[in-house]
Parts: C-alpha cells; structure tokens; sequence
C-alpha cells in the first residue's frame, strides 16, 4: 500500500496558528474541508503523484493538465469564484545550476486547499515547510501566496543585486582590463538580466492580479502583502531593465575604444608607409638595371645614396610635424 511519502512530496494540515501536522495516505483520503486547510506538494517527476493528481486529486483534467505541464509562463488564471491557478518563478539557487534558470512552481488554490507541483527543487517551498514546522507559517490560502510569494522574491532580490555589482564591476574595470574579455562578460551579464526579466515581467503581472481583484478567501493582509510583493517587482524589473540598458552603453563604449585603438594603429602604419614610400621609389629607380645610375661605380656611391635617404626622410618627418600630423 503506497504511503503519502511514495506520493507527496509533504502533506500537511494546517492548525490556523501557523503550524501544521503532517497526513498519511489514509487521513489524506479521508480529509474533509472542515477539518482545516490541506497543502499536498507534488513532484512531477513522481510518477504516483502524477497519477494521483490526475485520478484521485478530484480537479478538472484541464487544471491537472496545467499543473503537470514542464513549460509555464508565470500567470494567474481564476476557473471560479473559488478556484484560482497561480503559476510563480523563482530562482535556481541548486548547486552547479544558474539562477536565471527559473524554476517553476504551480499552485491549484481554493480555500480548503492547496496543490502545488514541481519539476525541479525550490528552496522557497521548503522555508515554508520548515516554518509551519516552528508554528510559523502561513494560516491560510492567502497567506501561503503572499508568504510563499515574499520568500521567492528574496531570493530574486539576492541575485539582482549580484548582477547590479557585477555591472558596477565592469564599469569600473572598462579601461584598464583586456576588452576580449570584458565584451564576454558583459555579453554573458545581458543574457543573464534578459532570462530573469523574461519571467519577472509576467509574474509582476500576475502578482498584481492576485493583488487587486477581489477574491474572498484573499483576506485584505494578504492582498495588502501581495501589492507590497507587486511592487518589489516591479523595481526588479527597473533594475534589470537599467543594467541591460548599462551593459548597452558599457559595450558601446567598449567598441569605441577598440575602434579608436585600431584607428590609432592604422594612422600609425600610414604615416610609417607615407614616409617610406618616396624612399621606396628612390631606391627602386637606382636598382634598376639600366646604364647611367648615379654613382653605380663610386666606391661612396652607398655612403651617398644612404645620406640622402636620410635627408629626404628627415625632410618628411619635419613636414609631418609642421603639419601636427603626429
């Protein structure tokens, strides 16, 4: 006979103070709404907590579809008065992975109820799991999306403030280190910023949604905290949006100095070749193997020649700097 722990990740029954006690599979079949608010969480890689979610759950096969996909844009859509599907982001803090790898969390919330599934680890989750454990945690569904809500964002916050001084870094560095390398870490710093503002844009969007429509089991605490979590988004996304506008610049500025460096060196080498090059023609004429050249016979006819090769060059350099060629 399979165990709540062959199924679910954790079920609990929350007390209304905080706390929580843990369900088996027996008391989870058995649980009636009055008894208290239930959270079951649900790995999708399971395959029975798959199969309970879509036989046993008691839900539309379109919100157990939704809740199983692999692939979810933060969103929050209302199926009634209700029934609510919230779909959230938060980072990837597991070791070895990169934070703006989004993790997926998807949450089916009534008022007696919570399902929430997941495809990959999110610490957020299991903060939450470890204060109902101290009679800490959230008393109600609403309280959950805005904790669950809050916690996911702190650690947003952790990694955009990274990126803020990784910028800061490369700002300060523009001149001094290698360009070859500052262009690819500036590169790898956009392409980070553009993935977290992918999600944090749809999940502003959908944490304002939760904030301002008028749900009765979202008590006014919680919306008042899920406006306050709104807005802490919609900074984040201003940040992400200055640094990749900083990184644009810092780039830009970054391509002009090579730019420059490389028009440096090319003036460099045309003044070489503009004083070269009448002495080219010179030394080309006397090599020619015809008769009548210049001291072809004088045993100074080198010294001679090398002389006046030094004049004329000389002569070059004097108009170039009266000219302030150089």
């Amino acid at each position: 006979m399979e165990t709540s722990n062959d199924i679910f990740i954790c079920a609990l029954l929350f007390d209304g103070q905080g706390g929580a006690q843990p369900l088996d599979a027996e008391q989870i079949e058995n649980w009636q709404p009055d008894q208290g608010l239930l959270w079951l969480h649900i790995d999708c890689a399971n395959e029975a907590g798959r199969q309970w979610l879509v036989h046993q759950s008691g839900i539309d096969e379109v919100l157990s579809t939704a809740l199983l996909d692999e692939d979810t844009r933060p969103r929050v859509t209302h199926f009634s008065a209700l029934q609510s599907l919230v779909f959230l982001r938060g980072v990837n803090l597991a070791q070895g992975a990169e934070p703006e790898d989004m993790v997926s969390l998807r949450i089916f919330a009534t008022r007696e109820r919570i399902l929430t599934t997941r495809w990959r680890k999110l610490m957020s989750v299991s903060d939450i799991i470890a204060a109902l454990k101290r009679g800490e945690g959230p008393v109600s569904t609403s309280d959950f999306l805005a904790q669950i809500s809050d916690l996911l964002l702190n650690r947003i916050d952790t990694v955009v403030e990274e990126l803020e001084e990784q910028m800061d870094e490369l700002e300060e560095t523009l001149i001094d280190e290698n360009a070859q390398r500052l262009r690819g870490d500036l590169n790898a710093l956009r392409r980070r910023s553009i993935k977290l503002r992918r999600y944090l844009g749809p999940q502003r969007e959908a944490l304002a949604k939760l904030a301002t429509e008028r749900r009765s089991w979202i008590d006014e605490d919680s919306r008042l905290q899920l406006q306050e979590c709104t807005d802490r988004l919609v900074r984040f996304v201003e940040e992400l949006d200055v640094i990749r506008e900083r990184a644009i610049v810092a780039q830009e500025e970054l391509t002009s100095q090579v730019s420059d460096q490389i028009n440096q060196r090319m003036y460099v080498m045309s003044l070489i070749a503009a004083i070269f090059l009448p002495l080219s023609f010179i030394t080309g004429l006397l090599g020619i193997n015809v008769g009548g050249i210049p001291w072809a016979q004088s045993p100074l006819g080198f010294v001679i020649v090398s002389s006046l090769l030094i004049v004329i060059g000389g002569l070059i350099l004097v108009l170039f700097k009266f000219k302030k060629w150089f």
